[in-house]
């Protein structure tokens, strides 16, 4: 439909890609065997409802879903390198968000504070320490990335990464989705998840500025029950920028994060784009048969966006 607009995107799992669309969601991962084991879910619920369009409250949204979705592609993931493919995470998978939210809210929002306050003498004042926090938030950030990424399999993540927003690019400029024009288009992409971690960072500073310098148990709580406020607002502006991707100013403005890209996405080969393409067409033929079921009025918004874990 000309009037509908959709942002497809995903995320690398081990030796593989998911690709999520506003209905539907597909895995693609290399077997060990070098075949190709795929898995194609349709979602509901709070996964595709009308409360996910919903402005800054759908931020929210994405911020559980890429936690639930992403664990969930991972384990399965691993699962069909360990040639059980069909097996069900269940309940190891709930705990699982449950412990990566708790580390998220401890190491990268209440640990930078902790940090920055000790310095709260030293730099006189309350403005200063939350730049600073930012700026230890930030720099935990890059270091747990580029740390992670001199590991070889964590490295081949990041190829994946690579073919997945090579594989996106193709798809919006409306290249044939075959490795060798895949191929010509850069790993970066202005609706990835490590932009998004970079405008969490600078949200935040502003966020925590409004705080103030209440009690340190008071801002420390802050620092965790603030999270969804401060994702859904970085979404917007992620959102925001991939509308305007031409536009010399949000060029200009997101170039920090594209840069920032460049430690969590590498050259993917051949073989890799390959299996980024088998997850999109997967997804795309699903959605297909989605809309056959259930047609979408004309004029329609649907989003699919990538995963801060991207």
């Amino acid at each position: 439909m000309p009037n509908k607009r959709v942002y497809y995107g995903g995320q690398a799992v081990i030796e593989g890609v998911m690709i999520r669309g506003p209905k539907t969601m597909a895995i693609a991962c290399r077997r060990p065997d070098g075949g190709i084991a795929t898995r194609q879910e349709t979602l509901g619920g709070v996964y595709s409802g009308v409360v996910r369009r919903i402005p800054f409250l759908r931020g929210v949204i994405v911020l559980w879903e890429t936690l639930a979705l992403g664990m969930r592609a991972l384990m399965w993931s691993s699962s069909v390198q360990l040639g059980e493919e069909e097996e069900d995470p269940g309940g190891s998978m709930w705990v699982m968000v449950v412990v990566s939210l708790l580390i998220v809210g401890g190491i990268f929002f209440a640990g930078p504070l902790l940090l920055a306050d000790l310095l709260h003498d030293l730099l006189g004042s309350d403005l200063a320490v939350v730049a600073v926090e930012g700026l230890i938030r930030l720099g935990v950030i890059v270091g747990y990335m580029a740390a992670i990424g001199l590991m070889p399999d964590i490295r081949r993540v990041y190829q994946y990464h690579g073919a997945e927003h090579k594989s996106i690019h193709a798809l919006e400029a409306g290249d044939p989705l075959e490795p060798e024009y895949v191929q010509r288009h850069p790993t970066a992409h202005v609706r990835c998840g490590t932009s998004f971690l970079l405008t969490v960072v600078v949200v935040s500073v502003f966020v925590f500025a409004a705080v103030g310098n209440p009690d340190l148990w008071l801002r420390v709580v802050s620092r965790i029950v603030l999270i969804p406020a401060i994702a859904s607002i970085a979404y917007e502006l992620i959102r925001l920028g991939g509308a305007f991707a031409s536009n010399p100013v949000t060029k200009v403005l997101m170039w920090p994060n594209l840069a920032l890209q460049s430690i969590t996405t590498k050259p993917p080969d051949d073989e890799q784009v390959e299996v980024a393409l088998r997850a999109l067409k997967d997804m795309l033929a699903a959605e297909e048969r989605a809309d056959q079921a259930t047609p979408v009025a004309a004029g329609a918004e649907a989003a699919a966006e990538a995963s801060p874990s991207d």
